[in-house]
């Protein structure tokens, strides 16, 4: 089972809110979250198979969505958790919104930040250059060049450093295996995009994520349940690039009937 956290609410709620976070990262990096979250609900953080404290899987093992779906619902069940808020990062948002698709019935609402809707041709690009070198490079100069490209920016650089330095703690075999996954991310976001799940979204994304916030603006315009809250001077990472602001306006959305 996937290593995971619990919090107890301070103001002793029934309700649970569960992080999921990005590729390369792990549950520390919602620690501005939790300490702002749990005086409000419940909170399960957890670590996705080969990053944080979660043990990596047998080298034969094939990854897949439905597979690392099914880890996030045995962590929930073993913690009896029949219902809970999710909110997710990047690859998070990814996990979370395919979770919709086949798990409604355990969500609650739902907060997505940096989510990933669609691939422009800049992260196609990168996606295919990952693939041609990943036998040649270590995967660290990968990883820390996509951070560069997706996360360019000044206002940036804290959650860069963080997400670089949290990617080292990965293996170069775990790192393959979730990559891999790549091939199959353009499939599923298209359907993703195509059913609206009515499920209350909150999309909180950083005005300088160029690369994912033009897609998200469209899927807002066609998916009638969600919303999307823009803040100036952050990245992909905006959780971490803007955490109050992140913190002040999920809570907001989270307990407004």
């Amino acid at each position: 089972m996937l290593h995971h956290s619990t919090y107890k609410a301070e103001n002793n709620s029934k309700q649970w809110i569960t992080f999921v976070h990005g590729a390369g990262g792990n549950s520390s990096i919602w620690f501005n979250q939790v300490r702002f979250f749990k005086a409000y609900f419940n909170i399960l953080l957890i670590d996705l198979r080969g990053h944080g404290k979660s043990e990596p899987s047998s080298e034969e093992l094939e990854y897949s969505f439905d597979l690392i779906i099914q880890d996030i619902i045995e962590v929930l069940d073993q913690n009896q958790i029949k219902k809970s808020h999710f909110v997710g990062i990047s690859l998070g948002s990814i996990l979370i919104q395919k979770m919709m698709q086949i798990h409604p019935d355990r969500m609650e609402k739902i907060g997505l930040g940096g989510a990933i809707l669609n691939l422009n041709v800049q992260s196609r690009i990168l996606m295919f250059l990952g693939k041609l070198t990943q036998s040649i490079l270590p995967f660290i100069w990968i990883y820390t060049f996509f951070s560069y490209v997706i996360m360019p920016y000044k206002a940036h650089r804290k959650s860069r450093a963080l997400f670089i330095r949290e990617a080292k703690k990965l293996s170069e075999k775990e790192f393959k295996k979730w990559y891999k996954l790549t091939a199959k991310l353009l499939p599923l976001l298209e359907k993703i995009r195509a059913r609206e799940v009515k499920i209350p979204v909150l999309y909180i994304m950083g005005s300088q994520d160029y690369m994912f916030l033009p897609f998200v603006k469209k899927i807002v315009r066609l998916h009638h349940s969600s919303k999307l809250l823009t803040l100036k001077h952050s990245g992909h990472v905006v959780n971490i690039d803007q955490p109050d602001k992140f913190n002040t306006v999920l809570l907001n959305f989270l307990q407004t009937d």
